[in-house]
């Protein structure tokens, strides 16, 4: 997808390139026929969506940049390579902590923090490799 600016801001412009773009009808075909065929699915798709968006949002917050930069500005490969293993690292101690609470039958030992906040985190975490690997991760 490429963005295009107007004087109205920011417009998603679809990638004519893409092969999931039908020139045609300016839609994606499979997201069309997902949406009609499970809509409740699409829906719920989107509101975890837009919930994930939120909570990444508080923590960059909290957070900044440098937490996943690692205080670098990711200009060159060895940077990136750091960033992306200090993500696997958080990534691992999610699935640590998910397979501990799977042995224990879902019980917690700290409070307000459900195992779908594991899951939660792993899905962000995604996210943001995606973004360091695309030098996307900047203001």
């Amino acid at each position: 997808m490429n963005w295009e600016t107007t004087n109205t801001g920011n417009v998603l412009v679809r990638d004519e390139e893409s092969p999931r773009y039908n020139e045609h009808t300016g839609e994606e075909k499979a997201v069309r026929d997902f949406e009609k065929t499970y809509p409740t699915l699409a829906q719920a798709w989107k509101e975890t969506q837009d919930e994930q968006y939120v909570l990444f949002a508080r923590k960059m917050m909290d957070y900044g940049l440098s937490n996943i930069a690692l205080g670098s500005t990711l200009d060159n490969q060895e940077d990136v390579d750091m960033s992306l293993t200090g993500i696997w690292l958080r990534i691992n101690d999610k699935i640590n902590r998910l397979k501990n609470l799977l042995k224990r039958k879902g019980r917690n030992y700290v409070e307000n923090e459900p195992m779908i906040d594991s899951f939660l985190d792993i899905a962000n975490y995604g996210i943001i490799a995606m973004l360091v690997m695309r030098g996307k991760w900047k203001k």
